[in-house]
């Protein structure tokens, strides 16, 4: 099957895409698809990246306070 992406391909493609779309839409729909991936992709590294933990130290509950007791 060969090389799919060969020069050739991607002017014929270029054209097809300026035929089709005009010259001054491109631009737009370019940014529109470059917005797109990079919300993707930070979605993505908010999956794939665990939540931050604190310190085991942190972890610990805080101390109690003393508690009065009486004695009779």
């Amino acid at each position: 099957m060969g090389d799919l992406f060969q020069p050739t391909h991607l002017m014929i493609l270029a054209v097809v895409l300026i035929v089709l779309f005009g010259g001054r839409k491109l631009p737009e729909l370019g940014k529109g698809l470059g917005e797109g991936l990079r919300g993707f992709r930070e979605g993505l590294k908010g999956v794939a990246e665990p939540a931050p933990q604190p310190p085991a130290a942190q972890q610990a509950a805080a101390p109690q306070p003393p508690t009065e007791t009486k004695q009779s």
